[in-house]
């Protein structure tokens, strides 16, 4: 399941800092981060991953990427390698610790491959990856991916192998990280590299046989699919596009933490759809004055006995909650299991966007943001707060319409549904932290 490669890492002598050259995901960058990020060091590697809009942009990146390595500002490890891969939180306790394994992934089928999707993408966005990845011959940012090591599939009591978790704890207290660093959300990253054969070995044997879902990564893990199906009907067969580079960590030793993703809708007054949502759920005006914090409080409240969402961007916050079965039901796609249809997410899509408001859910109409404060703002008339990653070109201007702010989904339901073949709607979950982008990247060619 997972493969050793000759990864590659930022020179320390030939760059302002190491934390100065990384970033976060490219799809929760928004337009103020983009800026500090260029503007931190004239190398960062989000030059690479959001290149801009132009023609020729992923060109550019290629070009970069070539110049960096020729530069010795990027440095190829001479041996191929599994990294170690640490976040720390701020604060203490273990609960703000997540350790986890690089390396290359085969691809295929769930059924072959064993990594399950759980959400929907969107077309647009895959391909833009995809064209990046093709341009620059290069997995320049893992996707992230969780597997439950808490049993071995096929092992007896007898076998003393150790597991992969156990392999990179002792490595991760016992050895001098490659990296260590702080970035400017607090999160402490610590990096080493694994070479030895039978450490390799024995993360390989424990991870044979499992099932891994895709947490965060699902439009990158789509491309790789895309670019390998791309190379295959080239007929230029087996290669480096059969793998892709990702972040494996043990649900059992390091819990997921799954945050929300929130929507805004330019074209949407809020006070149209707060009257317009009165159709089919209960809709509350929460207090004048009453800052965002608490109406998340609030929202958090509701959405205990069932989905709940918050309209921002009018006067007041509305908090909608307890939806109409039978418009429910009838809003529901033919097909779908009860867990599905009893999703937040799923209920937003189907009765909110779709039955309520007229609306398709599509990369121009219904924005995405990782932050709900930004979503407000957003709406509010600071269109910069919109995570410009997810717009896409042409985008309309967010200030003015509705940001639908949401309460995060359950491991247990997300789980639940991947396990039987579902997926659920795009950007429904956000699972944290994510790895830095930046601090180990791969590039395909015979030396790989």
């Amino acid at each position: 399941m997972l493969a050793p490669f000759r990864g590659i890492r930022y020179a320390r002598d030939r760059v302002s800092g190491i934390a100065n050259v990384t970033s976060p995901p490219y799809d929760v960058i928004n337009g103020g981060i983009l800026d500090q990020l260029r503007a931190a060091d004239p190398h960062n590697v989000v030059r690479l991953i959001l290149p801009g809009q132009a023609a020729d942009a992923n060109k550019t990146a290629a070009g970069l990427l070539r110049e960096w390595l020729s530069a010795g500002v990027l440095i190829r490890d001479r041996m191929a390698a599994l990294y170690i891969y640490e976040q720390r939180l701020p604060g203490s306790g273990p609960s703000l610790l997540q350790r986890g394994i690089i390396g290359l992934v085969r691809l295929g089928s769930p059924e072959s491959a064993g990594i399950l999707p759980h959400e929907n993408v969107m077309p647009g966005l895959v391909a833009g990856r995809r064209e990046l990845m093709a341009a620059t011959q290069a997995n320049l940012e893992p996707i992230f991916l969780i597997y439950d090591g808490g049993q071995v599939p096929g092992a007896t009591d007898t076998e003393a192998m150790p597991t992969a978790t156990e392999v990179m704890d002792r490595v991760a207290n016992e050895r001098t990280p490659l990296v260590a660093i702080t970035t400017e959300d607090g999160i402490t990253h610590r990096l080493w590299r694994l070479g030895d054969p039978v450490e390799q070995a024995a993360i390989a044997a424990d991870l044979s046989g499992r099932r891994a879902l895709i947490a965060d990564g699902h439009h990158r893990y789509a491309a790789y699919l895309q670019l390998q199906a791309e190379m295959r009907a080239a007929g230029l067969g087996t290669g480096p596009w059969d793998y892709g580079l990702a972040f494996l960590v043990d649900s059992a030793a390091y819990p997921p933490r799954l945050g929300a993703i929130h929507r805004v809708l330019p074209g949407l007054p809020p006070e149209r759809a707060a009257e317009l949502a009165k159709a089919a759920f209960t809709v509350q005006d929460l207090p004048a004055g009453l800052g965002l914090d608490d109406a998340l409080l609030r929202l958090a409240e509701a959405g205990r006995a069932g989905p709940a969402f918050l309209l921002a961007g009018g006067p007041v916050f509305h908090l909608l909650s307890h939806p109409d079965p039978v418009q429910l039901a009838a809003s529901m796609p033919v097909g779908t299991s009860a867990p599905w249809q009893s999703l937040a997410a799923s209920v937003m899509q189907q009765l909110l966007l779709g039955r309520l408001w007229g609306v398709t859910d599509s990369e121009r109409d219904v924005l995405i943001d990782h932050d709900a404060a930004d979503a407000v703002r957003a709406v509010a008339g600071d269109a910069t707060a919109t995570d410009v990653a997810e717009r896409g070109a042409g985008a309309a201007p967010a200030a003015g319409g509705t940001a639908v702010i949401c309460n995060p989904a359950s491991f247990e339901a997300v789980i639940g549904i991947a396990a039987q073949g579902e997926r659920v709607p795009r950007k429904s979950t956000s699972f944290g932290p994510k790895p830095r982008t930046g601090l180990i990247l791969r590039t395909f060619g015979p030396s790989d």
